[in-house]
């Protein structure tokens, strides 16, 4: 998943969550959560029901079966939903079944990818740029040599750059169980720090992640030893076949919208013809909201809650400006190779048929450094070496996967924090 990268949307995107920005000047304006993997579109408030809401009954305890003792596992509002420090005896009691279960569904996929030859591979956690993508927040550090000169760095928001660096070096399957940061990102689905597990196939169609996406919600359901994922009394059946929905069929359905009428063949968008349409759909037009945003505002709001209920979704085909680290599809150049996967109405990944132009790489980080410096003062820096390793990688299709989320989703809790281990210290909102 990392920046459009599978970084960005409020998904953890996710999974890596890109959007590309219009050039401010030229008229032109990619994802990614969670699942980053990449974001594409602005940060949205997380949309959940009441705290209160019942959870799922059949969960793990500590030392039975997967789904024994149900009724320790339902406490009322959510497993962490004492007063008391995590770190206290009574309430890790009553996480502990959550965070055992977390790490059999890792050591499952760990060994799924190895059945299948791909190479486990670690990135820095430090990079010279966190993505760019134009609302995607980094935290900023820097390292201090011993002359005392000081070189600005990140934590990173995805491992993506680093494992592309590794594609370029002639690794041909590799995946990364990463521990990635997002600033500005707290609430049930989101979470300052998260593990995001991507994964990349050299010389394979990005169709080959959807496949990939349904053995592994097989494998975690297994693993969990339930027949259905559960988010807030919505549920997914892990084993039936994904559907396969593209943005624009998902635009007409759930919104009466014609969404590739405002895209034209070379990628430019229509805002006001885009306009028109939300606002005869009865959402909210704001005199400044760009194309993507009145994008973005219809996707959270009439398409994302029918997504993945009672099968998983895969929403693809998604317009070339919210793909910035994507390729166009061959079919339609108005659209790229990008989808997101689905369960219980939650994002969970973020995949990409990768983009290996350098040149329009650059310009796509560009237009959305401009964006960036335009709504919050502020841009990163480019990594000069990802796009000179990218002129030599292999054509090749990698996804980033919110795996907090999808835990999450096996053990029935109700918010992102019950599943991880040490949750980050409660900040300022």
């Amino acid at each position: 998943m990392g920046a459009g990268t599978r970084q960005a949307r409020a998904l953890h995107l996710g999974p890596r969550h890109y959007r590309i920005c219009a050039p401010v000047a030229s008229g032109r304006a990619w994802t990614g959560d969670g699942v980053h993997p990449r974001p594409r579109r602005r940060r949205e408030p997380d949309r959940v029901e009441d705290d209160n809401a019942p959870e799922r009954g059949a969960a793990p305890s500590p030392g039975t079966g997967p789904a024994e003792d149900a009724s320790r596992w339902k406490r009322g509002p959510g497993l962490t939903g004492s007063g008391s420090p995590w770190w206290s005896p009574d309430r890790h009691v009553d996480r502990r079944p959550a965070l055992l279960l977390r790490n059999r569904i890792l050591a499952a996929f760990r060994a799924w990818f190895a059945e299948r030859d791909f190479v486990e591979v670690e990135a820095a956690c430090l990079q010279v740029s966190p993505g760019n993508e134009a609302h995607l927040s980094a935290f900023a550090t820097e390292a201090v040599g011993a002359s005392g000169a000081r070189t600005p760095l990140f934590l990173h928001t995805s491992p993506e750059f680093a494992c592309k660096k590794l594609l370029a070096a002639g690794e041909p399957r590799l995946f990364s169980v990463a521990r990635v940061f997002r600033n500005r990102e707290r609430g049930p689905l989101h979470h300052p720090e998260f593990t995001m597990l991507e994964w990349y196939r050299t010389g394979a169609p990005y169709t080959a992640l959807m496949a990939d996406c349904a053995a592994l919600l097989a494998r975690a359901a297994e693993t969990a030893g339930v027949r259905r994922l559960v988010f807030r009394n919505r549920e997914t059946d892990p084993f039936a076949e994904p559907e396969r929905l593209t943005l624009a069929e998902a635009f007409d359905r759930f919104a009466g919208i014609d969404l590739l009428a405002s895209v034209s063949a070379d990628g430019e968008t229509d805002r006001d013809g885009l306009a028109d349409a939300v606002a005869g759909a009865g959402l909210r037009v704001a005199p400044d909201d760009t194309w993507a945003d009145l994008f973005s505002r219809v996707l959270v709001a009439r398409i994302e809650p029918h997504l993945g209920l009672g099968r998983p979704t895969i929403l693809c085909e998604y317009p070339v400006s919210e793909a910035a680290l994507a390729r166009p599809a061959p079919h339609d150049p108005r659209v790229a190779e990008r989808f997101e996967l689905y369960a219980c109405g939650v994002e969970l990944a973020n995949a990409f048929g990768e983009l290996t132009d350098p040149d329009e790489q650059r310009r796509r980080f560009e237009a959305e450094m401009t964006e960036k410096q335009r709504i919050y003062g502020e841009r990163y820096p480019v990594d000069e070496d990802f796009l000179a390793a990218l002129a030599v990688m292999p054509e090749a299709s990698g996804i980033a996967l919110g795996f907090d989320r999808l835990a999450m989703l096996a053990c029935g809790a109700s918010r992102i924090e019950d599943v991880i281990w040490t949750p980050v210290a409660e900040t300022r909102p």
